[in-house]
C-alpha cells in the first residue's frame, strides 16, 4: 500500500489517495487543490445530520473532517514513510455546522522525524467564520 501512496502522490491523484480511506466516500470527503494548497471538502449528506430539529451536522463527522484533512495533508505534502497515526487531537467546535458543504484546510506547524504537529480549520460559506478548528499530533514512524 505504501508504494501505491508514493506513486499516487507522485502523480498528484488526489481522488485515489482519498479513496484509500474506507469511510471517505461514505461520509462525503473530497480532496481538491487550489492556490492556497490542499483543501478537504465534506459534501453535505443527509445521513451526516446529528440534530434533525435544527438540522446540523453531527460533531463526530466534523471531527472526522478535521482529522481527515490533517492526515491527507501529511500524506500529500510530505514524504512520510507510513500512514500517519494520531497521537492526540484537540477540537474546538465554534459554530453549528449547517446542512451545506464544509471546507477544511490544514497547516503543518512543525514536522520532525517522528512527530508532526498540524492545525486545521473548517468553515462553510465564509472562511472568516470558522465552524471548527483542531490541533493534532501525528506519529510518523
Amino acid at each position: 500500500m505504501l508504494e501505491s501512496i508514493a506513486e499516487l502522490r507522485a502523480t498528484g491523484n488526489l481522488a485515489a489517495i482519498n479513496a484509500l480511506v474506507p469511510y471517505a466516500q461514505v461520509v462525503g470527503f473530497e480532496l481538491q487543490r487550489d492556490d492556497q494548497g490542499l483543501l478537504t471538502v465534506l459534501r453535505f449528506r443527509e445521513h451526516n445530520i446529528g440534530n434533525f430539529v435544527v438540522r446540523t451536522i453531527h460533531g463526530g463527522v466534523v471531527g472526522a473532517l478535521l482529522e481527515h484533512a490533517a492526515v491527507m495533508l501529511l500524506m500529500v505534502e510530505t514524504d512520510v514513510a507510513v500512514v500517519p497515526r494520531i497521537v492526540n487531537v484537540s477540537i474546538d467546535y465554534l459554530r453549528p455546522c449547517r446542512t451545506t458543504d464544509t471546507f477544511a484546510r490544514g497547516q503543518i506547524i512543525r514536522q520532525g522525524r517522528t512527530v508532526a504537529n498540524v492545525r486545521v480549520t473548517a468553515w462553510q460559506e465564509d472562511p472568516g467564520r470558522l465552524v471548527a478548528a483542531a490541533h493534532a499530533h501525528f506519529l510518523l514512524t
